[in-house]
């Protein structure tokens, strides 16, 4: 066997014929629902890549400033539209995070609205229950935030906060380039053939 293949790779080149079978039955199934899911938000307006996997809620919601990129993960709807939100690859992003991209001028007194928007980074991971405020225009690529963080201001490159308000901890030592992103939520049928039809 080559030492060189990834923990995704064994996986799926280690399977029986018939559970490879079974596996990419599961999997193209769920690529339909995606695909379709993947259409809607196109046809909303917005700019979406290939593989990426996210709920149909956000999809139904999505406009032209939505954009995601391919490969990305997303478990949650909960994206504040009125402003430019844009996911790179390989993004993931866990449930109940909450991204809010405009606020108010509290010193005037009109009251002005203020759009902000976020960039968020490839390979960065946002996890569970993040509340991520417009004060927070980017996240870099490669960083992590904590689950349960409240992200305040912008997150440089491979950093990892955490906190309420979000503090740097430490840096990532590298990204997680070997994971099959899309397959966290069973969006790889794509990637599940091709890695099949690779084996030696």
């Amino acid at each position: 066997m080559n030492s060189n293949k990834t923990v995704y790779e064994k996986q799926i080149q280690d399977r029986s014929k018939k559970r490879y079978l079974l596996g990419l039955l599961i999997r193209y199934k769920k690529h339909l629902f995606l695909s379709y899911i993947r259409y809607i938000a196109r046809k909303k307006g917005a700019k979406i890549g290939e593989n990426c996997v996210f709920p149909l809620s956000l999809a139904k919601k999505a406009n032209s400033n939505l954009s995601i990129g391919d490969n990305s993960s997303i478990q949650t709807d909960l994206f504040d539209l009125r402003a430019p939100i844009t996911i790179g690859n390989h993004v993931i992003i866990g449930s109940g995070v909450e991204i809010i991209t405009c606020s108010h001028n509290i010193d005037s007194p009109d009251w002005e609205f203020k759009s902000y928007g976020i960039e968020i980074s490839d390979y960065a991971w946002i996890a569970t229950r993040v509340f991520i405020l417009p004060s927070c225009i980017k996240i870099g690529k490669g960083a992590v935030c904590g689950g349960g963080s409240l992200v305040v201001k912008n997150v440089e490159e491979m950093s990892v906060v955490s906190g309420s308000p979000a503090e740097h901890i430490k840096y990532r030592k590298q990204v997680h380039s070997n994971l099959v992103v899309e397959s966290l939520l069973g969006g790889d049928y794509r990637t599940y053939k091709k890695t099949w039809a690779n084996k030696k």
